[in-house]
């Protein structure tokens, strides 16, 4: 049986990056697709422009999420994707919280 302090520490020991709830909704939504258009992840996040550009930038500078600019035809199209290291750090996340969890019993 785990103890109250270990569970404690599991909660202190999560990763900030992912906790914040937009960017654990981001990179839940991209982790279940191979990339998204912007305007997909805002819609499914409820999530204004701004916030997710800001959380998303966030998220690209911790090595979590690849953002690619371009065009389709003249329209300018930004798409996401979840990287290697984004996809373990959600699991680890995951995990964590699973050891954090009271348990039932």
């Amino acid at each position: 049986m785990t103890k109250a302090p270990d569970k404690l520490q599991a909660i202190l020991d999560l990763d900030r990056l992912v906790h914040e709830p937009a960017r654990l909704a981001i990179l839940s939504v991209l982790s279940g697709v191979e990339w998204a258009e912007f305007k997909m992840v805002e819609t499914l996040t409820k999530l204004t422009k701004g916030n997710l550009s800001s959380h998303l930038v966030k998220l690209e500078e911790g090595g979590y999420v690849a953002i690619h600019k371009g065009y389709r035809g003249k329209v300018p199209l930004t798409t996401l994707a979840i990287t290697k290291q984004g996809r373990e750090a959600l699991e680890n996340y995951w995990e964590q919280m699973k050891q954090a969890a009271p348990r039932k019993g």
